[in-house]
């Protein structure tokens, strides 16, 4: 019975958090009170509010890389994938060793099946986070097999596009062809990103390289 009532307490605590910082936002519009109280709509479920908020306050402060950090997370939630790359690439933009930034590339690349560019992002996250090492085996996953393994006749098959199914992905990735089911996935989504089912097994096929390369 006590989830219910944490619950309950952790709405009423955001409720009022979100009250507090309206009225101090209402002193001062102007103010860099916009950035906690938007951040505070986005983990209310606000996501609208909280958009036209970190909107308005940047055209004030457009340097404001929490607030467009903030931003970029509720378009996420909001399901603007197209909105939050182009803010998390322009904090990239404007700090090349926003580790956060590249991070959230790196995902919604990779949820959309542009490898290549989430690739990219996840060595910077590597390179800026060395301690990473979800990033790290993720990279890992990401690269391509040695020299010869890729080179057969399933890999040759996947170049006619009859193969680039789910049926054939799900097969290649229970013969253990990590590559091969990669490439499948990844695929897929290029030409429809929001296929969540091929988002899934791309994450498991990568997982079972990462396993595979320890």
């Amino acid at each position: 019975m006590a989830e219910p009532f944490q619950t309950n307490e952790t709405d009423s605590v955001l409720a009022s958090s979100i009250r507090r910082y309206e009225a101090r936002f209402a002193k001062d519009p102007t103010s860099l009170a916009f950035a906690p109280l938007a951040d505070l709509y986005r983990k209310a479920g606000r996501y609208q509010e909280a958009i036209a908020l970190c909107r308005e306050g940047l055209k004030h402060y457009p340097r404001y890389e929490t607030a467009r950090l903030i931003l970029a997370k509720a378009l996420l939630a909001n399901g603007d994938l197209d909105g939050a790359e182009a803010e998390f690439k322009a904090m990239v933009a404007l700090a090349p060793d926003n580790v956060q930034a590249h991070q959230a590339l790196a995902d919604i690349y990779r949820s959309s099946g542009n490898l290549e560019k989430a690739l990219y992002h996840l060595e910077q996250v590597v390179a800026l986070d060395r301690g990473n090492k979800e990033a790290q085996a993720l990279l890992e996953a990401f690269k391509p097999s040695p020299a010869g393994e890729g080179d057969g006749p399933l890999r040759r098959l996947l170049e006619d596009n009859t193969f680039i199914t789910m049926t054939f992905g799900s097969i290649c990735l229970q013969q253990g062809c990590a590559d091969e089911a990669i490439t499948v996935f990844a695929r897929i989504l290029r030409k429809d990103p929001l296929h969540a089912e091929a988002r899934q097994r791309l994450d498991e096929a990568l997982r079972v390289k990462a396993q595979r390369r320890r």
